[in-house]
Order: structure tokens, then C-alpha cells, then sequence
């Protein structure tokens, strides 16, 4: 009977040990939405926890509290109080202007970001409330306003211009009682023809049914990004889009994962070639993203959680961990930053290549930077700054120690083979003085 039961015990931990070695394998394999069935099961879904990793660590749920799914949300909606500004780039020019003028900030050479205010030089092209002013600056004596655009139900967020082309990306609100939610909000995206200032024409137009995250602009490429959540529609996920007054709808083929890392949330990426003016290329991905970064040759979508005190369960699948749970369940209560990579390429469109997670968590796009077809990026977590570097597959290549522990990142910057790190602590003294 003992020899029986100790058979047993070895043939459990050893079912425990290859279920964990399945768990934790890579999980950058990326997959292909296959039917509106499958979109359901991933909305209705609790949680997007491998089946076989709830099997075995049902046990052990009984003691730990862990949040497996940091990336969710509690509902389906939160409120947003205050839209975030994005003041950066310009890069491009009308051919027409000859007089030397300052351009908005950018990131990256050659990639040119939105702004609320964009010039060529003759003209300056800025938001104000719901309207798109063109004001004529030729004469500093006699400035003034040529063109007012009125992008009716929609709130302007951005501007960017490309030669004779101006595109304003607007947030419509579908309802407009409801205006502060963000499920609430598409992304409206608008392109002009500003050759005659005077006699402005909309060419070009189509609307994303997620909010509006941030665009770039790349040779006339122009890459827009928007996220939400998966919404249901007449029992089953809406996938609509409208073009030039049409409404359309993603195909099947075009909503990729990675396998075991499913999101109930969406990323939109739609491109548009400023130069031809065909129909815009839109394609899903089941990520969240909390920022982004963009070279010329690739994307780098980053989303940053906090794992609340996640048990590392590889360490429960140990001799001791097995006989021993809580003595050998460890737990990581630090930050995570999951880098997702894209390739541009101007004929088949941008491609999901892979993932990884990093530990720790960026600040803002300047936290990451590409050189050398690697990607370095400064990371911050408890035990302070650190500067990592990932090649081209993003495998680790290597990472300083940590400096600064205790203190916080507040600016980062690359620049050559230098990087800038601005870190301190927060303090609230108290003087008192008889």
C-alpha cells in the first residue's frame, strides 16, 4: 500500500511538472481568428486563462488571491475626465514654402507625428474648440484667418500635414448624453486638400468604431491606432468600420492573437497611402496598449501592468513546492511592460512579428528608442532604473544593473549610444521653527 501510494505521488508530480513546462513555454506563436464563434468565446470569456493552467492551479487558488488578467478592467466601460494631448510632430512641407520656420517635435526621423498646431511655413493649421483654423501668416503685418473647418458631431484631437494634404483625427461620440465613456468613442479620420487654402476639399474619410490612440506618418504612409473593447452587436462582435460613407467590416483573416495571451481588447491599426489615395488597410490584433513607439522600418506597441502579487507557479511544481505550497510559492509584485513588434512594409502592409514581457514599465515613448535593428529601453520597477536591450527577434542581449532604488523615473532619452536617465524620490518634509 505505501509503495503504491508513493508511485502515485511521483506519477502526480510528474504530470504537474510537464503541465507547467506547457504553461510557461513561449507564447509569441501568432494566430488567426477563424470564425465570429471564436470572437464570442473571447468576449464572454471570465478571464483568458489557458484551460490546462485553471486545471492545475485550481488547488491552489483555495489560499492565493491572484490577478491573472491585470490587463482588464472591472465592467466593460470606465469614464475618461480628460482627453490627453499629443504634442508631437511634423516633418513634411508644401513644396510652396521657401522661408525657414520651426516644426512641432518628433520622435524619430522621418516618422511624423500628429499635433494640435502644424505650419508649412505660410500657413498655420491649428484646433480650436470643434474647428480646424487655417490662418494665412505670409504678411506678420496682416495675419489672418483664410479657413475655418467644421468637423460637426466630431472633436478634433490632431492634425498632420503631408504636402498639399492636411488630415484632422477627430472623436465622434455616438452618443452624445454618454460623451465621457470611452466605449462611447470612435476614431474619425478626415483628409483635405489644402493646395488652395481658400477652397479647401475633403478627399478622403473613415471612421474606426474605437477610440483614437495616436497616428504616424512615414514617406505618406499614415498609420492610425485605436483601442477598445470588443463590443457585441445582434449576438455577435461588431466589426464594422465605415470609408468614405460606406460601411465596411474587418474580415475574419485580418484579426490576429498570440496564442495563450488572448485580450478581450482590440487594437486597430489602419494605413492609408497619402500619395495614391486608395481604400485603407485595417487590420485587428486582440492586444491593449498603453504606449507606442514607431521607427521607419517597425512598430513597437507597449502595455505596461502591475502583477499584484502574482505566485510564480512554476515554483509550485518543485519537490518542495508540491509538498510544501506555501512555504515555496514566491510572489512578484512588481511592474510588467509586454512589448509587441510589428514590420512596415509598404506593399504588404504592416505584420505582427512577435512579443515578450519585460520586467518593470516604461514611462512614455522616450523611455524606448531603435538602433542597430535593436530595441533599448529604459525600464523602471522596485529595484530602480535599468537600461535593457533586445535584437531584432526580441530576445534579451543584455542590461545594466539598477540604479537609483527607491526613486522614481521621471525622463528618459536616447541619444546615440548614450542614454539619459532623470530619477528622484518624492519627499514631504516637515520644519516646524519656534
Amino acid at each position: 500500500m505505501k509503495r503504491r501510494n508513493q508511485v502515485i505521488s511521483i506519477a502526480l508530480i510528474v504530470v504537474m511538472i510537464i503541465s507547467s513546462i506547457c504553461i510557461y513555454s513561449n507564447h509569441s506563436e501568432i494566430k488567426t481568428i477563424k470564425s465570429e464563434k471564436q470572437l464570442m468565446q473571447i468576449y464572454n470569456s471570465e478571464n483568458n486563462i489557458p484551460f490546462v493552467e485553471k486545471i492545475i492551479t485550481l488547488p491552489f487558488s483555495i489560499f492565493f488571491n491572484d490577478s491573472y488578467n491585470n490587463h482588464r478592467y472591472y465592467g466593460k466601460d470606465y469614464i475618461v475626465e480628460d482627453a490627453e494631448i499629443n504634442t508631437t510632430g511634423d516633418t513634411s512641407t508644401k513644396n510652396t514654402s521657401t522661408r525657414d520656420y520651426s516644426k512641432t517635435n518628433i520622435q524619430v526621423e522621418g516618422v511624423d507625428e500628429a499635433d494640435i498646431i502644424k505650419t508649412d511655413g505660410n500657413y498655420i493649421y491649428s484646433i480650436s474648440d470643434n474647428n480646424v483654423i487655417i490662418t494665412d501668416v505670409n504678411n506678420p503685418e496682416n495675419i489672418k484667418i483664410v479657413t475655418k473647418l467644421n468637423t460637426e458631431s466630431a472633436i478634433p484631437n490632431d492634425l498632420l500635414l503631408y504636402k498639399d494634404k492636411l488630415v484632422v483625427f477627430s472623436t465622434r461620440y455616438k452618443n452624445n448624453n454618454s460623451r465621457y465613456y470611452y466605449s462611447d468613442q470612435n476614431t474619425k479620420v478626415e483628409v483635405y486638400d489644402v493646395k488652395d487654402v481658400e477652397n479647401t476639399k475633403l478627399i478622403k474619410s473613415f471612421e474606426l468604431n474605437e477610440p483614437y490612440y495616436t497616428t504616424r506618418c512615414i514617406d505618406g504612409r499614415l498609420y492610425v491606432f485605436s483601442k477598445g473593447y470588443l463590443k457585441e452587436k445582434n449576438d455577435k462582435i461588431d466589426r464594422s468600420y465605415k470609408e468614405d460613407n460606406k460601411s465596411k467590416e474587418i474580415e475574419l483573416s485580418n484579426i490576429k492573437y498570440i496564442k495563450n495571451n488572448i485580450y478581450d481588447v482590440q487594437t486597430l491599426i489602419a494605413e492609408l497611402d497619402l500619395n495614391k489615395m486608395g481604400d485603407i488597410k485595417l487590420n485587428s490584433y486582440l492586444i491593449d496598449i498603453s504606449n507606442a513607439y514607431v521607427s521607419q522600418e517597425n512598430i513597437y506597441l507597449l502595455d505596461s501592468d502591475y502583477n499584484y502579487g502574482k505566485v510564480d507557479v512554476s515554483s509550485l511544481f518543485s519537490l518542495k513546492g508540491v509538498f510544501g505550497v506555501f512555504e515555496s510559492a514566491e510572489r512578484d509584485y512588481d511592474n510588467t511592460t509586454h512589448i509587441f513588434k510589428f514590420k512596415i512594409d509598404k506593399k504588404k502592409g504592416v505584420t505582427l512579428k512577435g512579443s515578450t514581457t519585460v520586467k518593470g514599465k516604461i514611462i512614455n515613448q522616450y523611455s524606448v528608442d531603435e538602433k542597430d535593428e535593436n530595441l533599448r529601453i529604459a525600464l523602471e520597477s522596485d529595484d530602480g532604473t535599468r537600461i535593457a536591450i533586445l535584437d531584432k527577434k526580441l530576445k534579451l542581449l543584455g542590461e545594466t544593473d539598477s540604479v537609483a532604488e527607491g526613486e522614481r523615473m521621471y525622463a528618459s532619452r536616447f541619444m546615440g549610444d548614450r542614454a539619459y536617465l532623470v530619477t528622484y524620490r518624492n519627499t514631504d518634509p516637515l520644519f516646524v521653527v519656534d
